[in-house]
């Protein structure tokens, strides 16, 4: 039977207390946090790459920790270090020159930090590469993009779970999922940023989403709500009623189709993660009640 988990994405915010957090000291959120939910998203790793011969990955003793904190049962998704995904070095001003990153899909880093997250590996997710925005200055086409990523993936004993998140809607086409399929990744759906919403892409791509996906469910501004919230993240600022009930139909025709779903939920959604998760569930109940799923999935 497939498998739905669902998350936040990152977990330490002391605004959180009372939702799900107790309100003693000192605390360990994510032992309290595995008390409510069995997956979460670890974003912190990904801002890896500070320089040329910079380059931060996780430490041994927060790897123990938050293995240490978790039931074996508990699943981590984990987004890969960005001095991996990152075609170059992020730019101050759009002026500056373009420079190039030269880890960008390094073998020999990747399989450090492959390394360096070894004490996780009973509780591994899937592990997600998340790719910028990729421009004809940082990747030629989509072409090169599947041909450069084909080369480093096939380098790799694949006893892990891998997925792609790529923010270029043109490349979310029959090609690009063929070329997921053939390569034994999954696919990243991610709702905010910019990107087509994620039920049109699923409308279009059903048949090629097997085993496994992730949903991260993010809102489309960040600024705008990060406002709003004042840094508190224990309301609901911004209601997507619309939004949640067509995915928790496109979720239970995944289950239905025996796919396993980690759905990643960020403050930034809807202004509280732990709530939209009590929404969003209730949505998923409603759905399931029906005799039938929209035809349209």
């Amino acid at each position: 039977m497939a498998e739905l988990r669902i998350g936040t994405c990152s977990w330490k915010y002391n605004s959180w207390r009372g939702l799900i957090y107790s309100h003693n000291n000192p605390i360990n959120y994510l032992a309290e946090y595995a008390h409510h939910y069995n997956t979460v998203e670890i974003d912190q790793w990904f801002w890896s790459l500070f320089g040329m011969d910079k380059v931060s990955l996780p430490s041994p003793f927060t790897v123990k920790e938050y293995s240490d904190s978790v039931p074996e049962d508990f699943r981590f998704t984990i987004k890969i270090p960005n001095s991996i995904t990152l075609t170059h070095f992020y730019r101050k001003t759009p002026t500056e020159p373009l420079i190039s990153n030269p880890y960008f899909l390094s073998i020999e880093l990747f399989k450090k930090f492959l390394s360096s997250i070894e004490q996780l590996r009973g509780r591994l997710g899937i592990l997600m590469f998340q790719f910028e925005y990729l421009n004809k200055q940082k990747m030629a086409s989509q072409k090169v993009f599947q041909s450069q990523f084909t080369d480093f993936i096939q380098q790799l004993d694949r006893d892990l779970f891998f997925a792609i998140e790529i923010r270029n809607p043109n490349y979310l086409n029959e090609d690009y999922f063929t070329f997921l399929n053939e390569l034994k990744m999954s696919h990243v759906f991610l709702q905010g940023y910019y990107m087509p919403a994620i039920t049109s892409i699923y409308q279009k791509f059903a048949t090629f989403i097997k085993d496994t996906t992730v949903i991260r469910l993010h809102g489309p501004d960040r600024s705008d709500i990060e406002k709003l919230s004042g840094g508190n993240w224990d309301k609901i600022l911004v209601l997507r009623n619309k939004e949640l009930s067509d995915i928790a139909q496109m979720v239970n025709d995944l289950l239905n189709r025996k796919v396993n779903v980690y759905v990643n939920m960020n403050n930034h959604y809807e202004g509280s993660a732990p709530l939209s998760i009590k929404r969003f569930e209730k949505f998923l109940e409603e759905t399931r009640s029906r005799d039938h799923l929209n035809p349209e999935f």
